[in-house]
């Protein structure tokens, strides 16, 4: 999704949040993304049109942008938060495999939590479906290997988070 520097402005003005350059062009990259990068690739993708931008600045205004809800952090393996601009509903496909993580929308899993049979005294903010699985690439991948039996033995089950 291409989003423009007055549509940025707008979202930042009514989260009360200072618009800087360098504050931009990261929601900017992550706005622009489905891929879920970590603060790392972030900071390399903007460093190249701002040099001087450390990479802290990119975990400072991750963190700002989080709490002021415009970013959503992704961790499934405990290595390293990936994040998300897309705050609307919606679930992950994941590969266990080269562990990119895919968007899915689906409005019958958005239902779900008006289905569940949740206790009465618990409230439900929110919720999100995970599918763990291989994608096509990694599944091209294992069927060009000689022996696929082998090829996952090192990936471990994905944990989830506490």
């Amino acid at each position: 999704m291409v989003i423009s520097q007055n549509d940025i402005r707008t979202k930042f003005k009514a989260q009360g949040l200072k618009v800087t350059p360098q504050r931009a062009a990261i929601y900017k990259a992550l706005a622009e993304t489905t891929s879920h990068p970590t603060a790392e690739a972030l900071f390399q993708q903007v460093a190249q049109d701002y040099p001087m931008m450390s990479p802290n600045t990119v975990y400072y205004t991750l963190s700002t942008l989080k709490e002021a809800g415009l970013v959503k952090e992704v961790n499934y393996w405990h290595d390293r938060s990936r994040f998300d601009a897309n705050v609307t509903p919606h679930h992950h496909l994941i590969c266990l495999d080269c562990r990119a993580i895919f968007d899915l929308e689906d409005h019958a899993l958005n239902e779900l939590q008006h289905k569940a049979n949740v206790p009465k005294n618990f409230q439900v903010l929110s919720h999100q479906v995970e599918f763990y699985g291989y994608c096509a690439s990694c599944q091209k991948a294992q069927r060009h290997q000689p022996s696929t039996s082998s090829r996952h033995s090192h990936v471990q089950s994905p944990r989830r988070k506490s």
